[in-house]
């Protein structure tokens, strides 16, 4: 059994997906009433609620009808289209599911909490606050994020939401799938001005987050001016999605749905990011691990539809662990160079290299780890298809760095400098 068994198997410990919000999502962000005060900006306006009956809008009071009957079920839907809180005539409709916590506080009122109206299975209240306003709800001693809310950031006290924001900030989408992949969540980075370039990226539970694995890859401080990053979450069903064939890691067979989650990424969530944003001209994809592999599992499915494709320390020798399929480099082999600038990295000692099984593909041994050597090999195929380095790929080493997101964190700044300036 090869020593890259050992990496594949950090693999099966990764982050699953959260779909929408459930009342077990309302215990995870609470923080004290007296911590929480002093997370306060301007006072943009206080005593500035409306009641629905005062806006005069039969459109409210439909939209109030159908939160009524539908539920959390109609708030997907609308968290979708149009991103909470919902602009309505007299300001912004806020809307709570949880019965105590039936209070707004942001910058609107000194995160003083306005009262909110009880109605059948939520509360709500519309008020005119300005753009880039932040706000929580509360219970009168806790406050929490919104979690339908579109728009927000992380702060000191952790999600803060945000109404129409007017600098960099997260959005989020809702179970987002298709007929033959699981839903899961969305997160689109937005920087300031219009983005020249879009990067869809995997495992999306660790890309911006503070409290993500590891300390996750910290995308939103270290992306370029004029790059979106959307974060596509992973699933439960990762292992199956996220590789091109089937393989043995020591359990049995597993694997090999990734043509499925390759369609999925790009008609549905590149769809997705269209309608809502348009598309920027210069278009990406990047992973680690096996989110690196479907990365380019995914550009070599559709080629020429990417202009740049990143793998972190890629599994590129899956296929070849416990079975004989085609690993990636294999599939790369015999293409010839098409036009998707590629960047593969890995850490590891960089010796050891040696085909144990003589299956064709070189196998990391205990001095080298990490995948250096398939990545290494996948280098020496790219180079005999006619790539070049610097002009249409690079490799890069980082010695003795280990299989982990502190890792791909340290080390991104590489890959999404090379695609800002492509």
């Amino acid at each position: 059994m090869k020593v890259r068994i050992l990496v594949v198997l950090f693999l099966l410990n990764a982050c699953s997906s959260d779909d929408a919000p459930n009342r077990s999502d309302f215990q995870n962000e609470d923080v004290g009433m007296d911590a929480q005060t002093n997370n306060k900006g301007d006072d943009t306006g206080a005593n500035n609620t409306t009641d629905a009956s005062e806006t005069g809008s039969g459109a409210l009071e439909a939209l109030l009808q159908d939160l009524t009957a539908g539920g959390q079920e109609t708030a997907l839907a609308l968290a979708n289209e149009m991103g909470w809180p919902l602009a309505v005539e007299g300001g912004y409709l806020f809307v709570s599911f949880e019965d105590a916590f039936d209070k707004v506080g942001g910058d609107h009122d000194d995160f003083a909490g306005t009262a909110m109206t009880h109605a059948e299975g939520f509360s709500y209240v519309v008020l005119n606050v300005a753009p880039g306003s932040r706000y929580k709800f509360s219970d009168g001693s806790t406050f929490k994020a919104d979690p339908w809310g579109r728009s927000y950031v992380y702060d000191e006290f952790g999600e803060m939401t945000l109404v129409a924001p007017t600098s960099k900030h997260l959005e989020r989408f809702f179970q987002i799938g298709d007929s033959k992949v699981e839903p899961r969540r969305v997160t689109v980075f937005r920087s300031e001005g219009t983005p020249t370039h879009v990067l869809y990226t995997h495992d999306g539970q660790n890309l911006f987050a503070p409290d993500a694995n590891s300390g996750g890859w910290k995308l939103f401080d270290q992306a370029p001016a004029g790059m979106m990053i959307v974060g596509i979450d992973n699933s439960g069903a990762r292992m199956e999605e996220y590789t091109h064939v089937v393989d043995d890691i020591g359990s049995g067979n597993i694997g090999g749905g990734g043509d499925n989650y390759a369609d999925f990424v790009n008609t549905t969530v590149r769809e997705l990011i269209r309608d809502q944003y348009g598309e920027p001209a210069k278009v990406g994809m990047m992973g680690s691990s096996l989110g690196g592999l479907i990365s380019l599992s995914i550009v070599d499915r559709f080629p020429d539809q990417y202009d740049f494709v990143a793998s972190l320390s890629g599994t590129l020798g899956w296929g070849s662990i416990g079975l004989s399929n085609q690993t990636m480099i294999e599939r790369y082999s015999g293409k010839g160079k098409r036009s998707t600038f590629i960047y593969v990295d890995s850490g590891g000692r960089g010796s050891g290299c040696v085909d144990s099984d003589q299956d064709g593909i070189q196998d990391d041994d205990e001095n080298a780890t990490d995948n250096y050597c398939e990545n290494k090999q996948f280098e020496s195929t790219l180079v005999t298809e006619g790539y070049a380095y610097d002009t249409d790929f690079v490799h890069w080493w980082e010695p003795d760095a280990p299989h982990n997101e502190a890792s791909w964190a340290a080390r991104v700044f590489r890959p999404l400098g090379i695609f800002a300036n492509l």
